[in-house]
């Protein structure tokens, strides 16, 4: 398949805000390889969802801001795309920038322009296409005639839809029921939804319930075959090596073989959760702080899958299999004054919320339903933009990424401390508006960033806030995306660094 016709698909996905629309278009694309060798399958189907196969490629925006002159006409295929990128990830050691500069101008010089800014899109994720992973299973399932819970099902079981959409397109239901949960090969874990308040949560989860503590760390699968133990992150990643403290209490529990889902996360003296970074940069190590595992979740245990009971069953035996002191604090419960006190409780400790959970559901691997239903407190601070960032693939044309500054009341600098950046929460009309804005408020440029007088207002919400070294006052926004654009509030009243600094106790944890 030609690597023009799944661009021709991603415009039409980007063109339409109907999921029927964009689930036929699809189907309309998918149905046309099904038949091709199993590889070409796989990667039309992660083109489609908008990323590589490859995980890491060393290309970023700065290596593709200078492209050869394109193609005039259309000839590479998605195997060809595929295996340029697979060389490109494998080039290391001295001599490979130059050898990764080589062949990306090679790779790009044989693409079409409509070709070049989607993969550079591609490269950097930001196809905007509005495909995620949920609708090409929907896809997948229409081209392959198939029920759409049995490709769900069968992704779950093998930790990706692109592992499964050649069984969906060419061996039917028959082919896809052979996923199985396999204890050493990691799942693709169950999600929640969110809500604002915890009777609002308890509401759509529906009774009976439980409330989990969320833990601000890393959730991690832990598998376990004899003595044989695999710890893998929310994305799947292997990182085992990384966490002995994880592997150690896998191995003191009493059974030959389970999977557990929970987090790990690095905590104080206190037992309050450290920062989060402190956590983060411990699981792309072996040495750091301690880390210590909880547990919420039991798939499998002994040769039994659990991923179909109902959660009352899995809690009950993961309750019988991991000591309290590895168990995520819980309770059960459908009172709200009760689970409003125990929120209150949970927050005061340093965590970041709760997710209420529906005792009678299973285990639904990749979705964001209503049977898990997460609440966090939302802040927002009125921030003033300092710049902001020319946007690429669908936002291409467009002024983008905002840098967000708080005011600096110490007399220091300019009068305005960065915080971060967001392009989150952007509407069409709101990238339109904002193009416009900043481009009167301009100052000067330096190569993609236009600088700003710093007059506009914004509101932003943000999931807490971390220590940085990057930003001068210390601090980094969490999660910040746009509320709204204030035009009425001038640049004198947006919110100070004392404010936001106020927002963390102390101010390198997260809020």
């Amino acid at each position: 398949m030609l690597l023009a016709e799944v661009v021709e698909t991603s415009t039409r996905l980007a063109a339409t805000r109907s999921r029927k629309a964009k689930t036929a278009a699809l189907a309309e694309l998918l149905s046309r390889v099904a038949g091709a060798p199993d590889d070409e399958v796989r990667t039309v189907t992660s083109y489609l969802a908008g990323s590589l196969r490859q995980r890491r490629t060393g290309l970023g925006w700065r290596s593709l801001s200078a492209l050869p002159e394109p193609a005039t006409e259309p000839t590479l295929s998605v195997t060809e795309v595929h295996e340029a990128f697979e060389g490109i990830a494998s080039l290391s050691g001295a001599g490979s920038a130059t050898a990764r500069a080589a062949a990306t101008a090679d790779l790009f010089g044989r693409a079409t322009i409509e070709e070049q800014a989607w993969l550079r899109g591609l490269v950097t994720g930001e196809v905007r296409q509005g495909a995620l992973d949920s609708l090409v299973q929907e896809g997948l399932a229409a081209a392959g005639d198939v029920p759409l819970a049995a490709v769900r099902r069968a992704a779950m079981m093998a930790g990706s839809t692109v592992a499964v959409a050649p069984a969906a397109l060419n061996g039917g239901e028959e082919a896809l029921a052979q996923f199985g949960l396999e204890v050493m090969r990691p799942v693709l874990p169950m999600l929640a939804s969110s809500a604002t308040t915890v009777e609002a949560a308890m509401a759509k989860a529906g009774a009976p319930v439980a409330i989990d503590t969320k833990l601000d760390g890393i959730r991690i699968q832990v598998h376990r075959r004899g003595d044989d133990v695999l710890v893998a992150t929310r994305s799947l990643e292997t990182i085992t090596e990384r966490l002995p403290e994880v592997v150690e209490v896998a191995r003191s529990l009493s059974a030959t073989s389970f999977v557990l889902d929970g987090e790990v996360l690095a905590l104080d003296d206190a037992g309050r959760p450290r920062p989060f970074q402190e956590t983060a940069s411990r699981t792309a190590s072996a040495a750091g702080v301690h880390l210590t595992p909880y547990f919420f979740d039991l798939l499998h245990l002994d040769g039994e899958d659990l991923v179909d009971s109902p959660a009352s069953e899995r809690l009950a035996a993961l309750a019988r299999l991991v000591p309290p002191e590895h168990l995520v604090a819980r309770l059960e419960t459908d009172d709200l004054a009760d689970a409003e006190a125990f929120v209150a409780d949970v927050l005061a400790r340093g965590h970041e919320g709760v997710v209420v959970k529906h005792l009678a559901a299973p285990y639904d691997a990749g979705r964001r339903g209503s049977a898990w239903v997460k609440v966090k407190p939302v802040h927002t601070l009125d921030l003033v933009v300092l710049a902001v960032e020319w946007g690429s693939g669908r936002r291409r044309g467009w002024l983008s990424n905002i840098h967000l500054g708080a005011r600096d009341t110490s007399g220091a600098g300019d009068g305005f401390v960065m915080l971060g950046k967001t392009f989150k929460g952007m509407t069409d009309e709101m990238l339109a508006w904002q193009t416009e804005r900043f481009l009167e408020l301009e100052t000067h440029r330096e190569d993609h960033v236009v600088h700003v007088r710093p007059e506009q207002v914004v509101e932003i919400a943000i999931d807490g806030l971390q220590r940085s070294t990057r930003y001068p006052g210390g601090l980094a926004l969490r999660f910040a995306r746009v509320v709204r654009y204030r035009d009425d509030k001038s640049a004198a009243e947006a919110d100070t660094i004392d404010t936001v600094r106020a927002l963390a106790s102390p101010p390198d944890t997260p809020v």
